[in-house]
């Protein structure tokens, strides 16, 4: 099987798992665009702890879920946006105001869309979740 996109895999997983009442799943291949895809679901409350496991050629993570997703995926395509343009892509992909989060890769890392506001960055964006 190709893939295409490793992030929109790992958060459809994520998903699905998180849907059917799941506890855990597990997200292959790993990447370092997910692991920290990963860290900011964990840092926001919206899985409860994930592990890199090795398993031959990438590996893959091992996820506890914690049953608060109601939607994510990723942004295709992944536009690039201003520290002042965050609320304009709010309402494209959050369903209210404060209800959500974006996850925005920039110089200083993979933030959420709040942190990269308070630290005054731009980005790309890469997912959304709520």
């Amino acid at each position: 099987m190709t893939r295409t996109d490793p992030l929109a895999d790992a958060l459809s997983t994520i998903k699905n798992g998180d849907k059917l009442g799941k506890l855990d799943c597990t997200v292959e291949p790993a990447s370092n665009v997910v692991g920290n895809v990963l860290g900011v679901l964990y840092d926001e409350g919206y899985i409860d702890r994930f592990e890199f496991v090795e398993n031959g050629k990438a590996g893959e993570f091992h996820v506890d879920l914690a049953g608060q997703i109601n939607d994510c995926g990723v942004v295709k395509p992944r536009y690039s946006t201003t520290k002042d343009e965050y609320e304009k892509w709010e309402k494209r992909y959050l369903p209210g105001r404060d209800f959500g989060t974006l996850i925005v890769t920039t110089s200083q890392g993979v933030m959420t869309h709040y942190e990269a506001r308070e630290k005054g960055v731009g980005g790309q964006l890469l997912a959304y979740v709520y």
